[in-house]
């Protein structure tokens, strides 16, 4: 089974912000175990004496706003959040990362979390449908997010994608309504929340700094990145990677 762990980063209210993006990272059961240990060995190293209290949210640690970020310099801050995009980077090649970053003004009538989250599920189901053809295994899937006010709502969209299928298709592979936990005992969970961190910064403040180390990461076949997805319609010229690796900028 594989599981998908799933965080946003900006919001979907604040006009201040152009986007919001959801982050997301595939993981396959037998693989959770490893990261697991590698994320709490860099909390033991932050805090030693007591690293569960670590958590790894990165608008928190960027800002310096709660402890033991709040003790720390700028330069350290920013290792912090590195670090846990290198245990990323660096992961067995079974683990993949995915994000869909919505330009909020592209889509005046419509939910910018709604047209993430159904571009989620359908693009993990796709990834499984590739397993079973590609190495005829017959893998199912699990999301896992964050608990946040959408809890209600985005299980309810779940269902309907499952049953009613997304503007893509019908969902197969995924087994059940997504589980919401609390992000501060899910080091995966706190994963995810980094890769819409580094999607939010590139396309927000056009700060790549965060995204290119984990560029090689997002779900790709064939040269064409599947698992980073740009939706806009204000620049049919863009030239970030989502939209390079199409040719062309996707429509939602």
């Amino acid at each position: 089974m594989y599981l998908l762990y799933l965080d946003d980063s900006g919001s979907a209210q604040n006009q201040n912000e152009e986007y919001l993006v959801l982050g997301w990272i595939a993981v396959f059961e037998r693989q959770i175990h490893f990261i697991n240990q590698e994320i709490d060995d860099l909390a033991a190293s932050i805090h030693p004496p007591d690293p569960s209290i670590v958590e790894f949210h990165a608008s928190s640690i960027f800002a310096g706003r709660t402890f033991p970020w709040s003790n720390m310099g700028k330069e350290d801050r920013r290792r912090s959040i590195r670090g846990i995009l290198e245990i990323l980077a660096r992961s067995h090649d079974s683990v993949r990362a995915f994000a869909c970053a919505v330009h909020k003004k592209s889509f005046p009538n419509r939910d910018p979390m709604y047209e993430a989250f159904e571009d989620i599920c359908s693009r993990f189901d796709r990834l499984l449908k590739r397993i079973y053809t590609t190495q005829q295994e017959q893998q199912r899937g699990l999301i896992i997010l964050d608990k946040s006010s959408y809890e209600t709502s985005l299980q309810k969209l779940a269902g309907e994608f499952k049953t009613l299928g997304t503007r893509w298709g019908t969902i197969r592979n995924i087994v059940d309504v997504p589980m919401f936990v609390d992000s501060k005992p899910s080091r995966l969970v706190q994963l995810a929340d980094h890769v819409a961190y580094a999607v939010y910064r590139r396309y927000e403040s056009g700060d790549t700094s965060y995204l290119d180390p984990i560029i090689h990461k997002f779900d790709a076949e064939d040269g064409r990145i599947h698992g980073l997805v740009h939706k806009q319609h204000y620049n049919p010229n863009c030239m970030c990677p989502a939209c390079m690796s199409r040719g062309l900028t996707e429509q939602g």
